[in-house]
């Protein structure tokens, strides 16, 4: 029976037992040689696990009886169910569990950093049955004598976190795992990964504690500037936060344009916050009629590459931004402060004409508390911009619609939703100005 696939995880444990005592000399199996995660038994790792425990449970069953009697090697013979224990509901022990995971998380970005700097990630993107520890080895052209056990221990962190899978020994994509594969346009998630873990977002969060208890921003604390003018004064970082924001921008922006259509009737589009003006250049070609001004921070414009249709303007969004019939801001209110983004939208809405709207595309919180999956990745992203910005939260619909109305936007309305983000389009009311503040 191929227990790897036709048996529950606790069976899967249980079977192992039995199978290996029926090896000549066995007697006994210790806890940590069960532990063997399910999609792991057929892999290399899996067998140099087992055939360990062959090796030293023979060599303890031989000195047990020439050691033991009659009576103490049936006492022997049950101790094995003492490995079973843990499948019986024990919630101490999966608290644990659960707190030694905790301790330890760090472990699995970082994994999956060093799987995809190796390039593990887009060598098995297009591969149907994926491919052994030993032939990924050989493609990254691998030499040193420990290569491949290093190998196989890093794929095993990612195997039981759900990230590759393994099927008859050969290990492929997850169906997430996928997004940190180049697709066919040549970006993945993968740089968005790496921005979130370089060392410059990483240091901002000892100063978290600090920053709670006394007050300030921790990203402030950790460099001495805000976010946006350091990116202006390290080349290194700027270089790994543009190339981030190009491949999650163009991932999200793709999905977006399959379901909205408000840019159908768009003659100008003002892309405030714009980068170098990749969504910009995704909309215009889809919609090459639009005229597009790429609007952001000097230090920003002057590495944005030209595009067909895009003009790159250089300026300060709170100080006034260029007039459009339409206004995109994508991930642009959660980085500012309820008062930034006052400021900003009022910008906005002096700069469009009458019946002219302001298209905001953020992601959306719950209004109550909820564990769904979906919105952990935004809570995640919330803690991550109050480290990084003053102010910077992800909001809740009736606090992004207050924002909206206090502005003098009058109709407003959620468009889309595609990949955590909600399209919500701010209609300006027709013959009223309203205060840049």
């Amino acid at each position: 029976m191929d227990i790897r696939h036709k048996m529950h995880s606790e069976v899967i444990l249980i079977n192992f037992y039995n199978i290996v005592r029926k090896k000549k000399g066995v007697k006994s199996l210790d806890l940590w040689s069960t532990r063997i995660p399910r999609n792991l038994l057929g892999t290399p790792l899996g067998r140099n696990n087992i055939s360990l425990a062959l090796k030293i449970h023979t060599v303890k069953a031989e000195k047990g009886r020439k050691k033991l009697g009659k009576k103490s090697r049936s006492k022997a013979k049950s101790n094995p169910e003492i490995a079973f224990q843990d499948k019986k509901p024990n919630p101490e022990l999966e608290n644990f569990t659960q707190a030694m995971r905790l301790a330890s998380a760090s472990a699995l970005p970082m994994a999956m950093q060093a799987a995809i700097d190796l390039g593990v990630f887009d060598m098995l993107a297009p591969l149907c049955s994926g491919l052994r520890s030993v032939d990924i080895a050989a493609r990254l052209g691998c030499r040193h004598p420990d290569s491949l056990k290093m190998l196989d221990r890093l794929i095993a962190v990612l195997c039981c976190h759900n990230v590759l899978a393994c099927s008859e020994g050969c290990y492929s994509l997850t169906p997430a795992a996928k997004y940190f594969a180049k697709n066919e346009d040549g970006v993945s998630l993968a740089p968005l990964l790496r921005l979130n873990h370089d060392r410059v977002f990483l240091e901002s969060w000892s100063g978290v504690k600090d920053a709670i208890l006394e007050g300030g921003n921790p990203f402030s604390r950790a460099h001495g500037m805000h976010c946006f003018e350091y990116l202006g004064k390290d080349g290194r970082f700027n270089q790994v936060y543009s190339t981030a924001m190009f491949n999650h921008t163009t991932v999200i922006v793709k999905k977006i344009l399959k379901t909205f259509n408000g840019f159908k009737n768009v003659k100008t589009l003002v892309d405030v916050g714009g980068g170098i003006g990749v969504a910009l250049s995704l909309i215009i070609s889809m919609y090459p009629s639009i005229k597009g001004i790429n609007f952001d921070l000097p230090h920003v414009i002057q590495h944005a590459p030209p595009f067909p249709g895009v003009k790159h303007v250089a300026g300060d969004m709170f100080e006034s931004v260029p007039s459009g019939d339409a206004i995109l801001m994508k991930g642009i209110l959660w980085d500012w402060s309820d008062d930034q983004c006052l400021k900003l939208l009022k910008n906005c809405y002096n700069a469009l004409p009458k019946d002219g709207k302001v298209i905001v595309i953020e992601q959306i919180l719950p209004t109550v508390a909820d564990l769904a999956s979906v919105h952990k990745g935004k809570l995640l992203n919330d803690v991550l911009t109050m480290t990084l910005n003053p102010g910077g939260k992800e909001r809740k619909q009736g606090e992004m619609f207050r924002l909206a109305e206090e502005s003098g936007f009058d109709s407003i309305g959620i468009s889309s939703f595609q990949c955590h983000y909600c399209v919500l389009e701010l209609i300006k009311s027709p013959n009223k100005l309203v205060g840049s503040g």
